[in-house]
Formats: C-alpha cells, structure tokens, sequence
C-alpha cells in the first residue's frame, strides 16, 4: 500500500480499466494506480485502508451499480470522495449530469475518454492536493492549526 495519493479506477469492463491505468501512469508520479471491475470489492478495499484520501476514477453505471452507490458507501471515511472523483459515462444525458451535480462531482468524461481530459482532471485534483501540502510546509501556525482539527 502507498503512502501517496493514489488513484482507484472501477469500471465493469476490465479491458476500460486497463486502458485508463495504463494512461495515467504515463504521468502520474504520486502514488499506485488501483483497478476494480466489482463495485463492492472496491467499496472493501477502500473502507479496509489507512488513508481516507484517494482519486476516483468511477463508471456512473457498474454493473448492477453505480458510482454513487460507491461514493455515498465510502464517503465517511472519504470526506472529499465526491470532490475527488472523475465520473466516466458512455453517454453524458441530462440525467448523468444533473446526478454529478447533485453530488457535487465536477469531473464527467464521455468515453472513449480523451486522453489530454483525463490528464486535466486528473492533474486539477492533484494540484489541489499538493498546494495543500506545501501550505503546510511553509506555514507552520496553519499546520498546527490544521493539526488540531
């Protein structure tokens, strides 16, 4: 298990994860790269880890499942889940999107996914991240405050 940020992929159809995890190791140098094709053995492995920070890569439909099914499962111990996920459809309707909304997704990429999409959204969430740790770094009255959070 890494101690980076690391990006968890679930889509149904294996050869779609395969494809995305092999685009995004191409530039992403922060932590492992984790594919599912079951929405429940994603839930497991996620509820099971230390860390309650990851990047989701998820399918709106899985299965008998969906994406959100995933998140509102795992948002407890993921407090930024929503925030955190890039939602991937293979057809982006009204309804699809008016979901992502509702839960505050702001990522929503059609498939076949563009690889430079991927990449910008990807990257747009790291980012995020890695400000965060730098402001930690740098200013020491935040991270304490932060620390008594």
């Amino acid at each position: 298990m890494s101690d980076g940020l690391d990006i968890l992929i679930v889509d149904d159809e294996e050869n779609v994860c395969e494809v995305i995890a092999e685009q995004i190791k191409e530039y992403f140098t922060w932590g492992e790269v984790i594919t599912f094709t079951d929405v429940d053995k994603a839930i497991s492995y996620c509820l099971g880890r230390d860390n309650g920070i990851m990047i989701f890569i998820l399918d709106v439909f899985v299965g008998h499942d969906n994406g959100f099914y995933f998140l509102d499962a795992i948002a407890e111990k993921y407090p930024f889940a929503y925030q955190d996920t890039i939602m991937i459809t293979g057809k982006a309707g009204d309804d699809v999107v008016d979901m992502c909304v509702a839960a505050e997704v702001n990522y929503l990429l059609e498939k076949p996914i563009r690889p430079y999409a991927l990449q910008l959204a990807v990257r747009a969430i790291v980012t995020k991240y890695l400000k965060f740790a730098k402001k930690l770094l740098q200013d020491p009255d935040f991270a304490e405050s932060v620390e008594k959070i």
